[in-house]
């Protein structure tokens, strides 16, 4: 849905993502319903819930699809809920009241973990720390809520990508100081015959067929040939950005991108070998999506349109 799409940069790039196997597709049949994923935020439930009630509204669908994302970013479409029908008001203020009260939950499980018994809490002053809703209205959603959620989930979906390379980081660190903290704890011989092993595993590890770079002619070719199941030499980027656009909303989203690369990912690595370690392919990954969103999102909005694809595509070829 162009919602989930333009306001929240799709659900999909902030999940793991998982290998693509595509059936010769019938004509008549409907695509199976899209599993939304957890996009990891602490309001994820409320910004879900808020976004399909706002899309029962005929009115705000109907500006939603004259909007783009600078107008929902900067805020210009939230002014749209002073139109939206009573109904959907009324389920709007009502998911608001829930969800201030998980809040005010959290709030005091926080505290009484942390403070004597029969302390005063101020819930409006801790609320304010939470930016995806104005604390200073707990009853009615309003245009600010909205404007509000939006710049929230936006920040923080920006800044996700970022969190999981340090999140892999201390991952990677945590590894190596595990298996130092090992080898301490053997004899010199049993020690020599690990750190062998080691090394020798590094090594399998980087042998592997050739790796194609990421959104390269080769690499969409392959996945065309091999995943597609069409002929390489009959390549078309239209049809192509059709096939892998398996939501139909009109754009590659960052899911629909990452299972492009799965190909490429099982060329590396292998969950039955010891020497390969899946965290570090879904690192491998991210980073090949980054790659091709910095050469092809021309504006930079998360998300691949026909337009850029077919633009990409043609600078390739020459």
């Amino acid at each position: 849905m162009k919602i989930c799409a333009l306001l929240l940069f799709s659900f999909l790039g902030l999940g793991l993502t998982v290998p693509i196997e595509r059936a010769t597709p019938k004509k008549e049949a409907e695509p199976p319903p899209q599993e939304q994923q957890d996009t990891g935020l602490y309001y994820d439930r409320y910004l879900r819930e808020v976004i399909d009630v706002l899309e029962t509204d005929g009115h705000f669908r109907e500006k939603l699809q004259a909007a783009n994302a600078d107008d929902i970013k900067s805020g210009k479409l939230s002014k749209e809920l002073d139109f939206v029908s009573h109904n959907v008001r009324t389920k709007l203020d009502e998911l608001k009241r829930q969800e201030v009260s998980r809040l005010r939950m959290l709030i005091k499980a926080k505290m009484d973990a942390t403070m004597e018994e029969n302390v005063q809490i101020d819930h409006m002053s801790l609320l304010k720390q939470f930016e995806h809703l104005d604390p200073q209205n707990q009853h009615t959603f309003e245009a600010r809520d909205l404007e509000l959620l939006i710049q929230a989930a936006t920040k923080d979906l920006e800044n996700y990508d970022a969190a999981r390379h340090e999140e892999f980081k201390r991952y990677e660190m945590m590894k190596e100081h595990e298996r130092r903290e090992y080898l301490k704890s053997l004899d010199e011989e049993k020690r020599k015959m690990e750190e062998a092993h080691f090394e020798e595993m590094k090594n399998k590890h980087k042998e592997h067929p050739k790796v194609n770079v990421p959104g390269s002619m080769d690499q969409l070719k392959e996945v065309w040939e091999e995943t597609d199941g069409l002929d390489p030499n009959e390549f078309n980027p239209k049809t192509f950005f059709k096939l892998h656009d398996t939501n139909g909303d009109g754009v590659l989203d960052e899911q629909e991108l990452e299972a492009l690369f799965t190909k490429e990912l099982e060329k590396v690595y292998d969950p039955k070998n010891e020497e390969d370690d899946m965290v570090e392919m879904e690192e491998e990954r991210l980073r090949m999506r980054e790659h091709v969103m910095k050469n092809v999102d021309a504006n930079h909005d998360r998300m691949v349109t026909l337009d850029e694809f077919l633009k990409s595509t043609e600078k390739k070829k020459k």
